[in-house]
């Protein structure tokens, strides 16, 4: 299959990464310092260097997030939506529009983000990240809608927050309560692919319970 992993160079990209290259898929990987993803035209050009290479995609893994909160809801800075929107929404806005032709020539095709349970259950200090995800994830289940009557499908799937290796060594004596594992992130997503688009196209995956 085709991969594309979006916001690939960090650990959650890296696992995911490496899962698909393990079981033999092609994965393209971009990060900032490859594509500027808040530059539309420049998202457009590399689905149409993909296209002309591969003629579609059978997977868009979209990684790239950020969090910013503030201690009290009063106390939220406006400045935080402004970052959080143009990472959590222009930039997925961007690449599923321009993605998503290539996804409706697959035969299996998914389209995943990560979200939050944040975005369900906000927090007073958290609104403007928490607002940010659940404008993702209606996002996403429009690109649901739109792929509704093809292979492909378009999921969310939702983590409490991510833990990777290096988190553990820097905090060794913390749990990481109800975390995700970056690897097991990884294989959830591999996991769609064993299960029918119909059965999961505009479902939120809960990976926490």
């Amino acid at each position: 299959m085709i991969i594309l992993v979006t916001g690939s160079a960090g650990p959650t990209g890296e696992a995911v990464t490496g899962y698909f290259t393990d079981h033999g898929h092609t994965v393209i990987g971009v990060d900032k310092d490859d594509v500027d993803l808040l530059d539309r035209a420049a998202v457009q050009d590399l689905a149409e260097r993909i296209e002309k290479e591969h003629g579609h995609v059978d997977g868009v893994v979209h990684l790239v997030g950020g969090w910013r909160g503030a201690k009290s809801f009063a106390e939220t800075d406006l400045g935080d939506w402004d970052a959080l929107h143009d990472l959590l929404v222009r930039t997925l806005q961007h690449v599923s529009l321009a993605f998503e032709p290539l996804l409706r020539r697959s035969e299996n095709g998914r389209f995943v983000i990560v979200s939050a349970k944040a975005a369900e259950r906000p927090t007073a200090g958290g609104a403007a990240y928490a607002a940010a995800k659940a404008a993702s994830e209606a996002w996403t289940l429009s690109l649901a809608d739109a792929l509704r009557d093809t292979g492909s499908a378009a999921v969310i799937l939702v983590v409490k927050a991510l833990v990777n290796d290096a988190m553990r060594a820097a905090k060794p004596d913390a749990r990481f309560a109800g975390f995700t594992d970056v690897r097991d992130l990884a294989e959830a997503i591999g996991g769609l692919y064993d299960r029918p688009a119909a059965d999961i196209n505009g479902t939120r995956l809960d990976l926490t319970t």
